[in-house]
């Protein structure tokens, strides 16, 4: 739990991060990523654009994508949030983070945390059978075989890199989605 100074407008919220329950009041405009980075001291999720433009702070609300600067933290109460801190499982490194490392898929880092988390729902989303702009036809099921490097793209084309490192990080999510 993490004990804060609460001012009378402050709203106690409980969420699960991580798998760990925890506890925090914040502000009304308070947004999800300054509570999990200022209020919760989990400092793997960027402030890049603070527009929902760039992907840097992307995490997992209840398992889907959220762009954790444009979603307000008091209306996060009681949703499971994962960040890039909660990947890694007993010590051993979440598939695609793996994957990033064994094909470079990094320069400078600032987007990887981001990076690497929407590739992560990439996969999942495509387990799903969701499909994406990229799909071309639509009338039968979506599945990890189908998953192309203009699928990759295509849904990852939330998340900017600077250093462009964008062949690279298509690799990741292509091996990370094999390897699971």
């Amino acid at each position: 739990m993490v004990e804060a100074k609460k001012a009378a407008s402050d709203t106690q919220l409980s969420l699960t991060v991580n798998g760990q329950a925890r506890g925090i009041a914040v502000e009304p405009g308070t947004t999800l990523l300054e509570a999990l980075r200022d209020g919760l001291g989990l400092p793997g999720t960027k402030k890049g654009c603070d527009r929902g433009e760039c992907g840097a702070c992307t995490v997992h609300t209840d398992d889907r994508r959220t762009l954790s600067c444009m979603a307000l933290a008091a209306v996060q109460e009681g949703k499971r949030i994962t960040t890039i801190e909660g990947l890694e499982q007993e010590g051993n490194l979440h598939p695609l983070q793996a994957a990033f490392i064994e094909h470079d898929g990094l320069q400078c880092g600032f987007c990887t945390s981001g990076q690497i988390m929407s590739g992560v729902a990439v996969i999942e989303e495509v387990k799903a059978g969701w499909p994406s702009a990229a799909t071309t036809d639509l009338t039968g099921p979506f599945t990890i075989a189908d998953l192309s490097k203009a699928e990759i793209r295509e849904r990852m084309s939330g998340n900017l890199c600077r250093c462009g490192c964008y062949p690279n990080i298509v690799d990741a999510v292509t091996d990370a989605a094999g390897r699971r």
